[in-house]
């Protein structure tokens, strides 16, 4: 099971006054048995925090998986976060995205009103990934 990185300081610093909430990325994916499954998700997360360092960002997982969404949320939550988005990291719009998804995020908005939650569009349906695996496609040729 993996764990969930948020970074130390979630609540960043405002140069005259309090901490001002943070903004928290959720990427979500599938979940595997085989903890190898997770390594590419990984590495996006790890990218994301790279070139964007004042975002809190968690992986979070639908099965097999360590954090769930709603351990995610919650911690992000917790982190003082208040604006969080949800990135579902599959590659089509199934009953998982349709579905499951929309439930969870409706229980973390009950259970966490403070928090404004979004749900981008699955990563999928993103034309610039889907040329991205063209032209790998290609390239294997």
């Amino acid at each position: 099971m993996r764990a969930m990185h948020i970074d130390p300081d979630p609540l960043l610093a405002s140069p005259n006054g309090p901490p001002r909430p943070c903004a928290g990325l959720i990427l979500f994916a599938h979940g595997a048995r085989d903890p190898l499954w997770a390594s590419p998700f990984e590495r996006v997360a790890a990218a994301v925090r790279a070139a964007r360092p004042e975002l809190a960002v968690s992986l979070a997982f639908l099965e097999f998986m360590a954090p769930d969404l709603p351990a995610a949320g919650a911690a992000l939550a917790a982190a003082g976060c208040r604006n969080v988005t949800v990135l579902p990291l599959f590659l089509g719009v199934g009953g998982h995205v349709r579905k499951d998804l929309p439930r969870l995020l409706e229980a973390l908005r009950t259970q966490h009103p403070a928090v404004q939650w979004h749900l981008a569009p699955a990563i999928g349906e993103d034309a610039r990934l889907v040329e991205a695996m063209a032209a790998i496609a290609i390239a294997a040729i």
